[in-house]
């Protein structure tokens, strides 16, 4: 089992794992079942963009079909099939990829950006007097939650307790089967009011489908794409902010013209894309990848971030990449990322406010304090502590928003509030004191 240090470091570690293996290679997860990690960016496309060779379909996995993936073990809530598009391939794919990509399409971005624009002042109206904030609690975690909120139809008042819900969640504490029934309740309350009042949003597109869609496939979309929204959102805010104040030259280009912030937010996702792998894809029948032998039924982890630092692609990681999308950060294929854009409008726009608001933003700690919470998927900041200059509040006519708040009265009944989350406790079936449910699941082979 890799330690700590390979935590802090995964670009090393992948590293370290291509020098040993290439660009596939031989990985243990939870459980000590075997997988591939694919390190290569030609090969991380390969098996993203054939899903008649590697399906999305974890009921391929020989892991699943024998019994060794039980309903409490870490993997299942991330691997056991649902009825959503990215666990589809073909014309079910198709079907249900093609209702998500048509509703988010019809989304006019400057609309977007102006909920942006208002949910950004909100928060920094929460903050601005006292002159110090969290920038991942206070800004980037409830930022994307609060707009995708109303992207959904859902009323304002929703959005803090969805924040909460949400995070927990994604850290998969002792309660996150809970606030997972609690998304989908409210989800489900909202679908019927959209059914009775449609609007011009995610929920009432979606609804347009049916009987395309059943009532269960659109509440499982609207919960992909709020969860996924936000997890990935706001850890792209996250990072990028760290950059800025952390990075001096990275500032200076980016407040000196040289750098466009959606540059800058491009960079980010080379270097430390929101999610650094994705599982998984199912081996169809064997095969070869990277010198490989895949058998059929084998899992393989798409290596995001280790593809993006591939020497074959990218020989000199420290060179800015200006202008380049070719970056794994939304994978790729027919799976990639359907919200990409949207993802960029709310990130983009939520530092230019926050920048422009606060530009003597300065962190209130040593870089080296900075924590981190690291798991097969991902490495988030724990907190992203500031000081600046306090400020009168905004002029905005909106009250300023609690991030953290699951008190929030809300306008329409709404299911009990979230249960307050226990903060680094496994759900059933983790190992005891480690930070999140899927922390740690990579070893090597």
């Amino acid at each position: 089992m890799y330690g700590p240090a390979a935590e802090a470091d995964p670009i090393g570690l992948y590293e370290k794992l291509r020098a040993e293996h290439g660009s596939v290679a031989p990985v243990l997860v939870h459980g000590d079942l075997p997988a591939w990690l694919v390190l290569g960016h030609r090969e991380n496309l390969d098996v993203a963009r054939t899903p008649s060779r590697f399906s999305r379909d974890p009921r391929l996995w020989h892991a699943m079909r024998e019994g060794k993936v039980t309903a409490d073990h870490p993997l299942a809530p991330i691997a056991a099939w649902q009825p959503v598009c990215n666990f589809q391939d073909g014309p079910e794919h198709q079907r249900l990829r093609g209702a998500v990509t048509e509703a988010l399409e019809r989304f006019d971005r400057r609309g977007v950006r102006r909920y942006v624009k208002r949910f950004a002042e909100q928060l920094i109206a929460g903050f601005v007097d006292s002159g110090r904030a969290d920038l991942v609690t206070d800004f980037a975690e409830p930022l994307p939650m609060l707009v995708m909120t109303q992207l959904v139809g859902a009323p304002e008042s929703y959005g803090p307790r969805l924040v909460e819900a949400g995070r927990d969640m994604i850290k998969g504490t002792e309660t996150a089967v809970a606030s997972n029934a609690y998304v989908t309740e409210v989800l489900e309350q909202l679908l019927a009011r959209k059914r009775e009042v449609p609007g011009r949003d995610f929920t009432s597109w979606l609804l347009e489908h049916s009987p395309s869609l059943s009532d269960e496939e659109i509440v499982e979309h609207l919960r992909l794409v709020l969860i996924a929204a936000f997890s990935t959102t706001a850890n792209l805010i996250a990072n990028a902010l760290r950059l800025v104040l952390t990075d001096r030259r990275f500032r200076a280009n980016l407040s000196g013209g040289h750098m466009t912030l959606p540059d800058a937010l491009e960079q980010v996702l080379w270097d430390e894309p929101p999610l650094m792998t994705i599982l998984g894809r199912w081996a169809t029948g064997d095969t070869r990848l990277g010198g490989r032998h895949i058998k059929a039924g084998d899992m393989l982890l798409l290596g995001l971030a280790a593809a993006n630092t591939d020497p074959a692609i990218r020989p000199d990681p420290g060179v800015p990449v200006h202008g380049n999308r070719s970056h794994l950060a939304f994978s790729g294929g027919p799976h990639e990322c359907p919200g990409q854009d949207i993802g960029r409008a709310i990130a983009d726009t939520g530092v230019d406010v926050l920048l422009s608001r606060l530009p003597d933003l300065e962190l209130s700690v040593a870089e080296g304090e900075l924590r981190w919470e690291s798991s097969l998927m991902s490495r988030e900041l724990v907190s992203l502590p500031v000081t600046f200059t306090p400020r009168g509040a905004t002029g905005t006519t909106t009250a300023p928003v609690a991030a953290a708040s699951v008190a929030v009265a809300a306008s329409q009944p709404l299911p009990e509030a979230v249960p307050e989350p226990a903060r680094s406790v496994p759900v059933e079936g983790g190992d005891p004191g480690r930070s999140s449910w899927w922390s740690r699941l990579l070893r090597r082979g």
